[in-house]
Formats: C-alpha cells, sequence, structure tokens
C-alpha cells in the first residue's frame, strides 16, 4: 500500500507523463477511468445536497470550515489552531470537530498545543452529531451580532461570569468536502510549493474537487508563500482570482520555533543544537518538501530524507530502514546523524521512535505566522474573521 501511494504521488505532481517510469505510466488510462467515476459521484452528491435529499444540519453557533481541494501538506491544521486560540484568548470556548484520520495524529498535536484554554475537541466521521452531542453537553453562547453585543461582552469579561464551558465558536478540521454541517465561513488552504499538482482528481490526480469550487470559498490562504518566488505567488493570486474574483488572499508560512527529543518532551532545545550537524529528515506527512526546506535553511552540515505517506503508522520494518539509512550517514560523514520529525509524526505514536536509540529522534515545533505581503496581515485577518462572523468585539492578539 506504501509503494502504491508513492507511485499515486508521482503521477499526481509529474510534469510531463514522459517523465515518468513506465510502470507508471501504464497505470495512466486506469486511474484516469477511475477519476471520472470519482468525477460523476462528485456531482451527484452535490446534486443530492442541492436538491435537499441530504440534508444540511444547523448549529446554533457560527461554524468555521478550514480546508482545501486537494490532499495534504496545506496548513490546514496549524489554521485551526491559529483561529481556536485567538477565540480561547478572548474568553470564548470553540469546539475543534475532526473526522480522527490517520490514527488521529493531527487531534493528538492540536491537544497539545491548545492545553490551558477552553478549546474542546470532538472526533467522528459524522460531525454534524459530534457538535450536536458537545453543545447538549456544555451548551452554548451565540457571540455574533444579532444577539451578543459588544458592551454586554465586556461587562461579562470584567466580572468574570463569561462562561468559558459553553461553545461559542465550531472550528471544523478538513472540512472543504464534508457538506453535511452548513457552515458561515469557507477558508480554503494552498501549498503553494505543490500547488494541485497535474490539476487531475483522484486517483489520476491531487484534487478532491474540481478547481471551480474555490467558488465556495470565502477566502484562501496560501501557504508556505515564503518558499515560492513572489512571481510564483502572483500568477497563484492571478489564477484564484480568475476562478473567484475579489476573493480575500492571505499568506502564510510555517515558523520554526524549537525542538525537543522524543521521550524528554518538556525540555525545549535551541534550533542551533542542529547547526553543523548530519541531518535525516524522516516524515509521513502530506508534503514533506516545506520540512526539509526548513530544515536546510537552519545551518545542517548535510541533510538526507526519509519520506513516507501521509499518516503512515511507523512499524518495525520502518524503523529498521531508517537504522540502515543512519548506519550509511554515520559511515560518510564520521559523526551519529540526528533523525528529525515533524510533530505530525511524533504524535502519531511516540513510542516507537524510541527504538532508533543510541541516534538522537529531534521533534521540529513550529508555528503558523501570517505574511505581511499585498496588504494581507494576521490584523487583516483577524478583521475577516470579525466581519465575516458578525462579531461585536475584537479578537485579541
Amino acid at each position: 500500500m506504501e509503494k502504491l501511494r508513492r507511485v499515486l504521488n508521482e503521477i499526481a505532481y509529474a510534469h510531463t507523463l514522459s517523465h515518468l517510469p513506465p510502470l507508471h505510466r501504464s497505470l495512466v488510462p486506469f486511474l484516469s477511468i477511475a477519476s471520472t467515476l470519482y468525477k460523476l459521484l462528485l456531482s451527484l452528491r452535490g446534486s443530492l445536497y442541492q436538491h435537499r435529499f441530504f440534508q444540511v444540519q444547523r448549529l446554533p453557533v457560527g461554524v468555521i470550515s478550514v480546508g482545501n481541494l486537494s490532499w495534504g501538506g496545506n496548513g490546514k491544521t496549524p489554521m485551526v489552531e491559529f483561529i481556536a486560540l485567538c477565540f480561547s484568548r478572548n474568553g470564548i470556548s470553540p469546539l475543534v470537530l475532526s473526522r480522527g484520520y490517520g490514527g488521529g495524529d493531527e487531534v493528538n498535536m492540536l491537544r497539545r498545543h491548545l492545553l490551558g484554554t477552553p478549546t474542546k475537541f470532538g472526533v467522528g466521521a459524522n460531525r454534524a452529531a459530534v457538535a450536536s452531542h458537545f453543545i447538549q453537553k456544555y451548551g452554548y453562547i451565540d457571540i455574533c451580532k444579532s444577539s451578543w453585543h459588544e458592551k454586554q461582552y465586556l461587562e461579562l469579561k470584567v466580572q468574570g461570569s463569561l462562561d468559558s464551558e459553553k461553545i461559542g465558536v465550531v472550528v471544523l478540521d478538513d472540512a472543504m468536502q464534508h457538506w453535511s454541517l452548513w457552515r458561515d465561513l469557507d477558508i480554503v488552504m494552498v501549498n503553494g510549493l505543490t500547488l494541485w499538482g497535474n490539476l487531475q482528481l483522484l486517483p489520476r490526480g491531487p484534487l478532491r474537487e474540481p478547481l471551480t469550487a474555490l467558488r465556495r470559498a470565502d477566502a484562501v490562504v496560501i501557504h508556505h508563500a515564503d518558499l515560492v518566488s513572489e512571481h510564483t505567488l502572483k500568477d497563484i493570486e492571478s489564477m484564484i482570482l480568475g476562478i473567484k474574483k475579489s476573493v480575500p488572499i492571505f499568506f502564510t508560512k510555517m515558523d520554526p520555533t524549537y525542538l525537543f527529543e522524543v521521550g524528554i518532551i518538556n525540555v525545549k532545545i535551541p534550533l542551533t543544537a542542529i547547526h553543523e550537524a548530519t541531518i535525516l529528515c524522516v516524515s509521513a506527512i502530506g508534503s514533506a518538501e516545506p520540512f526539509v526546506k526548513k530544515i536546510q535553511k537552519m545551518g545542517a552540515l548535510y541533510v538526507d530524507r526519509i519520506d513516507f505517506s501521509d499518516h503512515h503508522i511507523f512499524h518495525s520494518e520502518d524503523i529498521e530502514v531508517i537504522r540502515v539509512k543512519l548506519g550509511e550517514l554515520e559511515g560518510k560523514f564520521g559523526s551519529k546523524p540526528i533523525v528529525v520529525i515533524t510533530e505530525k509524526d511524533y504524535d502519531r505514536d511516540p513510542e516507537i521512535l524510541k527504538q532508533l536509540y543510541p541516534f538522537k529522534v529531534f521533534v521540529l515545533c513550529s508555528a503558523l505566522k501570517f505574511l505581511p505581503y499585498r496588504g494581507s496581515t494576521e490584523d487583516s485577518f483577524k478583521k475577516f474573521l470579525k466581519d465575516h462572523l458578525k462579531l461585536e468585539w475584537p479578537l485579541a492578539r
């Protein structure tokens, strides 16, 4: 299965078919047929929702969807964290809803990062049912303009009586294609490095929906914008605006903050710890390229990599493959290399990574940051959230 996923990924992001090995090219006709069937099913599903054969459930609080059009690596989960923190810092309890795909690694990471905030987490395929359960359990508070005024908010805040247990907003992680729940705001994340590959639908390409689905977006965020040229950013922007004119576009990046060693999570290690070191990047994420590029920019002597498919669960045979590569690097450079992984990979299974001892395994921690580009800033994004949800109060830093 891992090999098949790798082949599909190579086909999806190949510039031309002529650059692919013969085996890959032989699969393309079958994948094209499968993509056509997928498109028909997608169209049928959309039609059933449009004609109300399938119900769309509304919640009594504002719902923000963070999604994308292609598989993995678009920065959805960091954006969910950023939005949840915005509301948490204002004393409003967000409910983060996730399908929990891939062993729940993304939810586990969010739980760690948002520990100590009033954020709640609901996991399950039927997110409408999960949300209803949490709202019934904790209650809700309507923070929108129609029933929540700034004066009331400030009075309750001063009195310390704002009930942080009550849910004030729902944030959907990876939910652009989850049509059964009404959303007040659709944010679409785009990976600036890989974009949309060969522009084909699954499984022939990486697209979950045609690019015309961007017309449903209330905002588009180009992620990893720091890793592409200004010319490329302008091209991406033009492409997006050609599909939906005047849609707000924001630009983000992942800023490395610190490292920690597997098994010693509470000790922060400065990024300088990998300066002049031999590094092996190991990852099972949607897009490994940004992760590796960040490590390369941090002053390592040499950077090698082993990439697995998104959400891959490490097994003993994978550990052995990593050990073999580490042995090769140690023999070549004369010192023990350091393994660096992402937080998502750590949270999928922290224990198995200890089997790489005596090699050190560091986890790279990063935070989503907005790039001040073409009038897009963190403050303008917060104002966009406030205005679109018709909130009467500012979102504090």
